[in-house]
């Protein structure tokens, strides 16, 4: 592995950062989207329980908003459960504008990685390219180590480069439809609330 990386040339360092930093974005979406963390089932039952015994205290606003980024948006909704309608619907989409940028964090730095890795391998190519023909010019073509060498370097980060976009851009795609899913799963969430704030939709305690 170290041979093929030294083969590469300096532009393989690059490619391993970014292939680093892929990995390390990978891991923590896969932990910090799942759904139990972004949108935990039993949470608007919970919700609707205490509604139903009028015991919404403060602590339990203050705890909602700690659980998850859905307990932050019905938390805004609660706070706000004395208004009217429209004032309520403010507060969650407000809150909701908040929350989406977190569920999106690190997918830009991902999607820019699967964006650039086949450049820096392309890079890579011309380098090697100017190397052979560089080593060509000045000893001519009786030795075919020259030529190897540039083709080997050009080969080598174009490889690596592509190896790291194609994954990259196959968890970008999956993190942004998960996103996505979460998002439409919160908005229902939310509207159930709102629903039974204003009256619209029995009070669900099961």
């Amino acid at each position: 592995m170290f041979e093929l990386i030294k083969a590469g040339g300096w532009v393989m360092w690059p490619i391993i950062l970014c292939s680093v930093a892929a990995l390390a974005i990978i891991g923590e979406r896969f932990w910090s989207l799942q759904k139990k963390y972004v949108t935990p089932p039993d949470l608007l039952a919970q919700v609707m329980q205490l509604l139903e015994r009028n015991e919404l205290e403060p602590s339990h606003l203050a705890a909602l908003r700690d659980n998850s980024p859905l307990g932050r948006i019905l938390a805004a909704g609660l706070v706000n459960r004395d208004h009217d309608r429209e004032i309520v619907k403010e507060a969650i989409e407000n809150t909701g504008r908040h929350v989406v940028p977190d569920l999106e964090r690190y997918l830009r730095s991902l999607g820019t990685i699967a964006a650039i890795s086949p450049f820096l391998g392309l890079f890579g190519t011309v380098i090697g390219m100017i190397q052979m023909f560089s080593g060509i010019g000045q000893h001519g073509v009786g030795d075919p180590s020259i030529v190897a060498a540039g083709i080997s370097t050009a080969l080598i980060t174009t490889a690596a480069g592509i190896a790291v976009a194609i994954p990259s851009v196959m968890f970008y795609r999956y993190f942004r439809g998960r996103v996505n899913e979460l998002i439409i799963n919160m908005e229902s969430e939310a509207i159930k609330l709102v629903e039974v704030l204003q009256g619209e939709r029995e009070r669900e305690s099961d």
